[in-house]
């Protein structure tokens, strides 16, 4: 629950306020296990595929390299090309896992600790210099692994289609628009996003 998210968004935007009425409780699912080079990995693992075929990946790895549980870095930086292959990934995946993986053990990509103290976009621009991670796959990682509460991204589709829904738009919004109208939903965009993507079930 998010009492204060609510409370704002519903005094500052009463059609905003109109869709948490209708969509009910807010229970957005952190997944707060994962390291954060098992959550990106996985992230890079589900692009553009189905979820079922992603889980199915992601299974083989862990059970090729990490005797059931997620490989840690330096597995991924051993293995032959040929074994990550076969476990489903395509060359671009492997290509970018195994960039994640050497930016993991370098700093690059930081550790928890450092991440609870660093801005959201910060975070942003230190996971985008890894191959295979854009700014939509780092915004994932804020709201879901770090349970960041300001994050509003701008470029989803559900996000967007949601938003048509909800404020009664005949076309598509472009991103423009919703960062503007998301500033009335500062400081818990995070929320606001969620009803966003609840907007189409």
């Amino acid at each position: 629950e998010s009492p204060e998210a609510i409370r704002i968004a519903r005094e500052r935007d009463p059609k905003m306020g109109n869709l948490i009425e209708r969509i009910g409780a807010f229970r957005m699912r952190l997944d707060r296990a994962a390291t954060p080079f098992a959550a990106l990995t996985e992230s890079i693992i589900y692009q553009q595929i189905t979820g079922r075929a992603a889980e199915t990946i992601a299974g083989r790895l862990r059970d090729r390299l990490g005797e059931g549980r997620f490989p840690a870095p330096e597995r991924v930086l051993e293995a032959p090309d040929a074994l990550l292959r076969e476990a489903g990934l395509s060359r671009g995946k492997v290509a970018a896992l195994r960039d994640l993986a050497a930016k993991s053990l370098d700093g690059t990509v930081p550790g928890m600790a450092r991440l609870r103290t660093m801005e959201d976009e910060e975070i942003v621009e230190r996971l985008m210099v890894v191959r295979g991670i854009g700014r939509w796959t780092a915004e994932m990682f804020l709201m879901f692994r770090l349970g960041r509460p300001d994050v509003l991204p701008i470029d989803d589709y559900g996000v967007r289609k949601g938003f048509k829904l909800a404020f009664g738009r005949r076309e598509m919004p472009k991103p423009k628009s919703v960062a503007l109208r998301g500033e009335r939903w500062r400081p818990y965009r995070t929320v606001a996003s969620w009803y966003l993507w609840r907007a189409l079930e």
